[in-house]
Formats: C-alpha cells, structure tokens, sequence
C-alpha cells in the first residue's frame, strides 16, 4: 500500500475552480461569435492591456522584429527546429499510404491528407515560450499544412520577439500578437480580419485549454493540453536533489501545475521534500513554483517497483521522469503517459526546450486515450474504394441486398441489386411495372 507523505488540495477545490474557468470562457467565446473583431480587442484591451492598429504583422515588421534578435538566439532557435523537424519527418515517414486489391477488381486504399489550415497557440504572457512555436508550426509545415496561422499574447505590454522570431522562422504564414481565449475564438469562428482555421493545437493555461474543448467539434484540436504536470518515478539509487530540482522545473509553469513523487525508498521522499523546501526561497520563479508545489504537489512511498509503476499509471500523467536503476523497464510495465524521460540524464526540460519530441502532451488524465501532438494530428487519414470486376460487382451487390434486408434498409438493399444486376442481369423485382 502506497503511503502518501504529501498531499494535493481537495479535488472538490480544483473542480470549483473549473466551473468557474467554463462559464468565463463560453461568455467570451459567444461574444466573439456575435461581435467580432470588437469582441477580439475589447478582450485583448482588457486581458493584456494590447490593441495595436492591427494584431496580425506585416511582413516588414517581422522582419523588422527578427532582426533585433540575437544572432545566438537566432542560431538556438534553428537548431531545436531542426531536431523538432527531423523528428516529425521521421513520423511522417512511418505513416503509410497503400492500396490493395482485395477481390478481383476490387481496390481499397487510404492516404493521408493534411489539414488546410491549422492554428498554432504559443502560450505567453509571463514566459516567452519559444518552443511551443517549434512544437505546433514545425510539425504542421512537416505534414504539409498549407495555411498555419500562429498566436501569441505581448509579454507585459510588449512584442516577445524570440517568440516572433521562432515562429517566423518555423514557417509560420500568417503571425498574430493576440492571445488567451480571444486568440482561440477568433482562429477557430473567424472574423473580419481573420480566416476560421479547421484545427488548433498548443498548450496554454487553463482558460486556454477550455475554450479548446468548447469549440472541439467545430474545429479538430490536438489534444486537451492545460497545466503542465511532472511526475518523478525513484528508487533507492535515486538523488534527492535531482528529483527537487526536476520536480520544480515543471512547477514553475504556473501555480496550478502538479508536480508528483512516487518512490519505493522512504529516505528518497524525505530528503527530496527537504531539497524542495530549500530550494524554493531561491527561485526566481518561486511565485508560480510555490503554490503550485503546497496545492498540487504530492509525494507517495510504496512498497515495490511493481507498485510504483501501477500507482504511475493510475495518475497518466503528461511528463514521466524515470529516475531508476532500470529506467527502461517503464517502457514494458507503463501504459498511461504523455511522454517518458529515462534515467537521470534525461530530464523533463529537454523535452520542453531541445531535444525534438513533442512537448504538446495529455494532460488530466488524457493519456489514458491519447498521446501528444505529433506529425499525425495534422493529417486526416481517408480511404477509397473501387469496384470494377463484373464478378466482383455481383458478388457485393448480392451480399449488400441480403445484409442490408436484414437491418431493414431497403434503399441500401436496392443500390447493391443494381450492381448485381448491371453485371450480371440478376432481376429486380421491386423495379417492375
């Protein structure tokens, strides 16, 4: 049985909070319906204090921003979108198009196409979260969108321009200083001033995140992406300070991120509570990281590294850092995550920031039913059909009459006898007289 040493507030309190962050969003999203582009400012006025002449730039003025970048930055931000790219290419790649002949004259087939267009949401605010951009609008270009309109909220009043920059650079066509609920209403209905969009990917915060579940149906979204969750897997061999500092890293995203310790070494959990608690005082970013360490963190001991596995898939978590003797014994024994993080020379980090894989991932349990973003999101994979095999038309005209009489469908019924009747003369009674 799993000892609990730390616990999360109620859920009963994370609920309330929710109910709150539905009704705010469905206001702004009918009144975007209704309103437009004056629904579009009036909440970037009021949200961001933001309202230029207009919120898409011009080309000139990308330019202009690009520019002002460091040229390391710059030199930085190509060499994650390359590895973001070569991964995605790789997954693409893997995805396969065929047809096969499965009777004679009858070909099936399916191909991939992509989205025509997708919009791409790069969280900010506080943090110029520059690799959400390498994430969301690399990808997309990958899978062949032809159209990624790509949104981003100032920082404090002010153009983030790395952010600018790595969506430019990523191959973004058409780029917007408009962010929150209003970026995603407005990309996914449309307004005067910009075209409806058929999918929206990226994380964002929790207002984010709802209005992409609310709008879900009328436009694909990725994946249900909200606050960013870590859960730290340790045994005896693990460091303590390893697990504080990794665990902090993710709690820094915002005051409702979760950050979770399960561990099977009850000195591991003690001695990692202690590191975080000294390390806290120090964190720049300690407004965000504390309270989302005292409300959403947790740390659990249990018994045996079976348990501790059972226990990590019953949370699904989005990121799962295995710090273990066997870290890729999690690979055989887990099957609920966003992503795995194996061994201590892997941190949660370089997947946020540089290594390549998708940091888009399920959160709140959505890995139960899904991975992140990837290659795929983008593509809407069909199929085709032809029959041209006389004796084939028959034999499925004859079948489709029989199977769809018995679910009382007389006009699917009819369809089939034509082919059979067409190829092979069979009568049709129903058409006489």
């Amino acid at each position: 049985m799993a000892e609990i040493l730390k616990h999360a507030v109620p859920k009963a309190e994370v609920t309330a909070s929710l109910d709150q962050v539905r009704e705010t969003v469905a206001g702004v999203i009918a009144d975007i319906r209704d309103r437009g582009d004056a629904a579009v400012r009036a909440y970037s006025e009021k949200f961001d204090a933001w309202s230029p002449d207009s919120f898409r730039l011009s080309a000139g003025e990308v330019e202009r921003i690009v520019a002002s970048v460091p040229e390391q930055v710059i030199a930085d931000i190509e060499f994650v979108q390359d590895q973001v790219r070569s991964f995605a290419r790789q997954q693409l790649d893997s995805l396969g198009e065929f047809e096969v002949e499965t009777l004679p004259g009858v070909r099936l087939g399916q191909k991939h196409i992509p989205v025509q267009a997708a919009g791409a949401y790069i969280p900010g605010g506080r943090y110029p979260l520059t690799a959400s951009a390498h994430m969301t609008i690399v990808t997309a270009k990958v899978a062949g969108v032809p159209r990624v309109v790509a949104c981003t909220p100032p920082i404090r009043g002010e153009i983030p321009a790395a952010t600018v920059a790595a969506m430019h650079l990523a191959g973004a066509d058409e780029i917007w200083l408009l962010g929150g609920v209003q970026a995603v209403a407005a990309m996914a209905v449309g307004t005067d001033t910009m075209r409806p969009v058929n999918l929206i990917a990226g994380p964002g915060n929790a207002y984010v995140a709802e209005a992409k579940r609310q709008l879900f149906g009328e436009i694909g979204i990725d994946l249900f992406a909200g606050p960013t969750e870590i859960l730290v897997l340790a045994d005896d061999d693990a460091d303590p300070f390893v697990c504080a500092v990794d665990l902090l890293s993710q709690a820094e995203h915002g005051p409702d991120s979760p950050a979770v310790l399960i561990t099977t070494s009850r000195e591991v959990a003690e001695r990692t509570v202690a590191e975080v608690e000294r390390l806290l005082p120090g964190m720049p970013t300690r407004d965000y990281a504390e309270p989302a360490w005292r409300d959403h963190g947790q740390v659990h001991v249990v018994d045996s590294i079976d348990e501790l596995y059972a226990l990590a898939d019953d949370f699904a978590f989005e990121h799962v850092e295995v710090l273990t003797a066997e870290p890729r014994l999690a690979l055989e024994r887990m099957t609920q995550y966003g992503a795995l993080f194996l061994g201590e020379g892997t941190c949660v980090s370089f997947g946020d920031k540089v290594i390549g894989t998708n940091h888009v991932l399920p959160t709140r349990g959505a890995a139960r039913y899904t991975g992140g973003l990837w290659v795929g999101k983008y593509l809407k994979t069909v199929t085709y059909q032809e029959v041209t095999g006389t004796d084939s038309q028959a034999l499925l005209g004859r079948l489709c009459g029989r199977a769809s009489r018995v679910e009382l469908f007389e006009g699917h019924a009819r369809s089939g006898d034509v082919r059979a009747a067409k190829a092979a003369g069979d009568p049709l009674p129903w058409n006489a007289g």
